[in-house]
């Protein structure tokens, strides 16, 4: 190479390369991001939002962003504890407290809580019957958000919520669920008109109770019923007569 030439260019380049240096050292933040900054390898400081220096070489800078993210968990396969195989995904919602906790204390945040979500899910379904996973999903997703954000609070990240999106079950315990809940619709009936009956009974024998008390009642009573049978279209009428009330008629006969 001419010396000349590399005479002639080393101040161009030279002004280059401090043009580069010094467009390397700001770093523009947005609200939500925070930069972990490292000086030589060790932690220095947390900076942003808004435009931070970073001295090339001698700093390096980890975004963070601190938005609350959504996690879609993979389906599951969960053995209930009355032994019953279902499939269950769910969805989490999580955000970064910590932006140095979630660098220095864990690789990578966001996979270490999808993995630490898909047990805990498997572990805390686990403890229920399926009855519970069907009927109870608001106390299951408290249970697994508690879990999850006790044991995440050590790399700076904070669960939010947790919630069970889907709990699939194999065509034969579909059908097994069907027919319990008809046999459970059966038993509510007869139980309906059994209670129904009993308080028919004890009405009509506090209503027998009370015409035995007053001579006259019954027959009364069986008087009513006649009119009322008149009034219908029939052209036969077939009604016993008590001897209570034909000794009733013999009595008025003789007191007339």
């Amino acid at each position: 190479m001419n010396p000349d030439a590399f005479v002639a260019y080393f101040p161009i380049v030279t002004l280059l390369l401090v043009v580069v240096l010094l467009v390397s050292m700001f770093r523009i933040l947005r609200e939500y991001e925070r930069g972990v900054v490292f000086l030589l390898g060790r932690f220095y400081r947390v900076k942003g939002p808004g435009l931070v220096i970073i001295v090339p070489i001698v700093q390096q800078m980890v975004r963070v962003d601190l938005r609350t993210l959504v996690m879609d968990v993979p389906t599951q396969d969960v053995i209930s504890k009355d032994n019953v195989s279902v499939r269950v995904n769910a969805v989490v919602y999580y955000r970064v407290i910590d932006p140095e906790k979630a660098i220095n204390q864990v690789e990578a945040y966001h996979e270490a809580t999808s993995q630490l979500s898909q047990t805990t899910l498997r572990s805390v379904l686990g403890q229920h019957e399926l009855d519970e996973m069907l009927s109870q999903r608001e106390v299951l997703n408290v249970d697994i958000q508690r879990i999850l954000d006790k044991q995440t609070d050590v790399w700076g990240i904070k669960v939010s919520n947790v919630e069970i999106k889907h709990v699939d079950l194999d065509e034969s315990m579909v059908r097994a669920i069907a027919r319990q809940a008809e046999a459970e619709r059966v038993r509510r009936a007869k139980v309906i008109h059994a209670t129904g009956e009993q308080e028919a009974a004890d009405k009509l024998a506090k209503a027998a109770e009370i015409l035995g008390r007053q001579s006259g009642s019954l027959q009364l009573r069986y008087l009513q019923t006649l009119t009322e049978i008149a009034g219908d279209k029939s052209s036969t009428i077939v009604f016993p007569l008590p001897t209570e009330l034909l000794q009733w008629i013999k009595d008025n006969k003789k007191a007339d």
